[in-house]
């Protein structure tokens, strides 16, 4: 019995060795630091690109820096003395010229002979003091010509005791400019010249703005036109 017990034993089949799997190995990602480097052509267009780019944008800047210059340049002619400014002074001097130049447009539109196609009423005082001939008034009336606007302006006149020294009408497609030098002999003695031109504004405004009418029977309907 004791030997068939170890005959039995020494025939028993031993396991095979565990040996690791290829696959193991390869699934693995490799160690840091031996990532393979890009190729020299990929690096070689990445650098052609940025070159191109840096060469563009040069360009685009000197394109923008000579369009400055020639508009500088054009600037400067038309300031005089400009010759030595630099970029602020010579921008400032152009603002301040534009500015006068659209005060000296409006002066001329508003003092032109021409008629504008708007009503409007310009009264201001030709003298500020009370003298032999009291005081003297300049008026400005645009409005639509019509046949009694004369007579009308001569009654609006002498309903406030105003003497026409002078008178300059322009007329022009239908549309008329009057201009007056009016005075007041006993200005001293009645309303003040801010009352009684404020009061020659208003009759006159009436006048402008109410065809066929007298300044009688005008409303406050006629004030609607520009005063000045």
């Amino acid at each position: 019995m004791r030997n068939s017990y170890v005959c039995e034993g020494s025939n028993r089949a031993q396991p095979p060795p565990l040996i690791p799997k290829a696959s193991s190995f390869s699934s693995a990602p490799p160690p840091l630091g031996l990532h393979h480097p890009p190729s020299s052509s990929s690096s070689s267009s990445t650098e052609a690109r940025t070159a191109e780019a840096l060469r563009v944008h040069s360009l685009a800047e000197k394109r923008r820096r000579e369009r400055i210059n020639t508009h500088l340049s054009t600037l400067r002619q038309m300031i005089p003395n400009a010759n030595k400014m630099d970029k602020a002074s010579l921008l400032t001097q152009v603002i301040q010229h534009l500015r006068e130049l659209k005060q000296k447009a409006m002066d001329v539109s508003i003092n032109s002979a021409v008629p504008s196609e708007v009503n409007h009423v310009r009264v201001e005082s030709s003298s500020s003091s009370v003298g032999e001939e009291g005081i003297q008034i300049k008026a400005t009336l645009c409005c639509d010509d019509r046949p009694e606007l004369f007579s009308d302006l001569l009654r609006a006149f002498r309903s406030l005791r105003l003497t026409v020294l002078r008178a300059e009408l322009t007329s022009v497609g239908g549309r008329t400019q009057n201009v007056f030098t009016l005075s007041k002999k006993d200005g001293n003695r009645s309303m003040g010249v801010s009352s009684l031109m404020e009061s020659l504004k208003q009759l006159l405004a009436r006048v402008a703005c109410e065809e066929g009418n007298r300044p009688s029977d005008l409303t406050a309907k006629g004030q609607r036109c520009r005063q000045f």
